[in-house]
């Protein structure tokens, strides 16, 4: 599940003049061409960004235009459904509804279900370096994480990998070293007493529990102990143990035992977030993107923000999770459209210099540049070292806000099977633990581990 990206609250929003609706996102016509009245191959694509990211919008329109320039037989419907596109249930919804566009996103937790939707195409035969170029750069995990037997479904655009983000500024109230942040879970919770103690309603720790988000948390902080969410075979659920204990035990010790998270849970993607560009968190777990969300979508500061690696119980980390997303392709969509999507797909997510790339256009807009995501290419390849020299060119973002994060990387595992659905079963035990002081942490974790079972006995 990608952070960038990450859970966001849902609002459905068309973009003006593009004449689109969520129910009509498919352009197959009655004589299923994909073409329009003068013979162009038509393709629609959602996420584009909406209204609120001014920039974004018009940096993404602009490389609409310059890519049709390029490619004269091709017209791209670009169809904004607001934050949907990072808010799960909405993704399921529309999946369930059969209202994608023709090339739709989706999290790299989210292949098993398009394919048991059946609206995905098999996209194998047409992914190769004529449609994209830097296909052979892309990292061949990622690739993976879209593959089933064999079969590519979708094109990776964007991965990460989760660890500590704290506000320098609050530390540095709080009398705590900025250039010293917590290494374990009982370094954050003493770090985070210390910051809630300044008053003002300010959260030393945050955390989620609703939306699906936290679960996906709950995940990262269980690989941070070495535990993992299902058995080696996928088949059952492997969470209720003292990993699992232990995760709800540092949240209960902080929530309840100290006082340290605030008093107002429940909170989803964007609700921690919007109380972090407004200074009211010290801490939580997330992507290095997610300083992007806090600046551009909630108005904060990239100046109060850095990154250190995820903490560990008693020492280092075992693992953090890491994942992305990426696009997928509607089952019904003609050669010639699934090569546009392709080539667009190549243009605006996959080629240094351009779209999500295009460094030297983001750092006058006061876009970050010198993040340590998006990670698609293979250390060492033609696009990754030309990446990376663009973004070093461009940079703007203090490399020293994430260089702790970038120099101890942490063992990086990847989201459960059946994420999505395992991620709202244990939204449960999340909220069930911060927002109730007497939760009975064994009992939120086996209730958890029976509907995951039964989640997955039924998936057979």
């Amino acid at each position: 599940m990608s952070v960038s990206q990450y859970r966001r609250v849902a609002a459905l929003t068309v973009a003006a003049g593009l004449g689109l609706s969520i129910a009509a996102c498919s352009t197959k016509g009655s004589d299923d061409s994909g073409k329009d009245a003068g013979g162009k191959t038509v393709i629609t694509v959602d996420c584009q960004p909406d209204g609120s990211q001014k920039d974004l919008l018009a940096n993404w329109n602009a490389d609409v235009a310059a890519f049709e320039k390029q490619h004269p037989t091709v017209t791209i419907k670009s169809v904004s459904v607001g934050q949907q596109c990072n808010n799960p249930p909405d993704f399921t919804a529309r999946l369930t509804g059969g209202t994608m566009t023709d090339v739709f996103y989706g999290y790299m937790t989210d292949l098993q279900q398009v394919l048991d939707s059946g609206q995905a195409m098999d996209i194998t035969q047409y992914a190769t370096k004529d449609t994209i170029p830097t296909w052979d750069s892309v990292d061949p995990a990622l690739k993976a994480v879209f593959t089933d037997n064999g079969k590519i479904y979708a094109i990776p655009t964007k991965n990460y990998s989760m660890g500590l983000l704290y506000n320098k500024t609050l530390f540095t109230k709080a009398g705590l070293d900025v250039n010293n942040p917590p290494k374990t879970w009982a370094d954050v919770r003493a770090a985070a007493k210390k910051i809630a103690a300044l008053g003002g309603g300010v959260a030393g720790y945050s955390d989620y529990s609703a939306g699906n988000t936290g679960g996906w948390h709950f995940t990262a902080e269980l690989y941070s102990q070495g535990g993992t969410i299902l058995s080696a075979d996928n088949k059952s659920a492997a969470f209720d143990n003292a990993q699992g204990k232990q995760v709800l035990q540092n949240l209960k010790d902080m929530r309840y035992g100290d006082n340290s998270m605030g008093s107002r849970q429940l909170l989803q993607w964007a609700d921690l977030l919007t109380n972090a560009a407004a200074g009211k968190v010290g801490m939580f777990i997330g992507a290095p993107d997610a300083t992007t969300a806090i600046v551009q979508q909630f108005q904060g500061k990239y100046q109060d923000w850095a990154m250190a690696p995820m903490p560990g119980q008693d020492g280092a980390a075992k693992g953090t999770l890491g994942g992305g997303e990426g696009y997928f392709f509607r089952k019904d969509l003609t050669p010639d459209q699934v090569k546009a999507g392709l080539e667009w797909i190549a243009f605006e997510k996959l080629t240094p210099g351009k779209g999500q790339f295009d460094y030297a256009r983001a750092k006058p807009q006061n876009q970050p540049v010198g993040l340590p995501q998006p990670l698609l290419f293979t250390a060492g390849s033609a696009a990754q070292k030309q990446e990376l020299e663009l973004r070093k060119a461009n940079q703007n973002v203090p490399s020293e806000n994430f260089g702790l994060f970038e120099a101890t990387p942490v063992p990086i595992k990847g989201e459960p099977a059946n994420a999505q659905a395992i991620y709202a079963v244990l939204d449960n035990a999340m909220s069930g633990v911060l927002t109730n002081p007497g939760a009975n942490i064994d009992q939120l974790l086996k209730t958890a581990e029976t509907k995951t079972n039964q989640l997955l006995a039924a998936d057979k």
